[in-house]
């Protein structure tokens, strides 16, 4: 897994998830195991099925938040300067219109608030750039140009 950009907030809400599903979730799916196996023969018994397949989903959850946060870059909002990079807020302009994306992970992406990844080939496009840049996008409509205004 490559890095992966989150702000100090998403990182807390991702922590207190995989805690709730370390302590609470796991104890009772160990509990609704164990009232499945008094029911008797295992082969048919849906209860024990169900249970089993929770628990196989709450542990690759847990996997995947582990091998998130291990490589989880905290971001945050930078101090301006004139390259844009993750956690940048930047304006530009695209014929008339003028537009503010902020960079963010892929974990903290809103397009429609205005959130973009790195990952995007919006936000890809714009990092390493500085204001007065001219970026083509390439789209399926063919390639847009924006011009970076600024950078926050």
């Amino acid at each position: 897994m490559r890095k992966q950009y989150l702000t100090k907030e998403r990182r807390e809400e991702f922590e207190a998830e995989l805690k709730e599903l370390k302590s609470k979730k796991r104890i009772e799916i160990a509990e609704r195991l164990r009232r499945a196996k008094e029911y008797g023969d295992l082969s048919e018994n849906s209860e024990y099925a169900g249970a089993r397949e929770e628990q196989a989903t709450v542990e690759g959850r847990i996997f995947e938040l582990e091998e998130l946060l291990k490589k989880a870059i905290i971001i945050s909002k930078t101090d301006g300067g004139d390259i844009v990079k993750v956690g940048s807020t930047i304006t530009v302009k695209k014929g008339d219109l003028k537009a503010v994306y902020t960079i963010v992970g892929s974990y903290e992406a809103k397009p429609e608030n205005g959130m973009i990844s790195d990952e995007s080939p919006l936000g890809k496009a714009f990092l390493a750039h500085k204001v007065g840049d001219l970026v083509k996008v390439s789209t399926p409509t063919g390639a847009i140009m924006y011009e970076i205004i600024k950078v926050e």
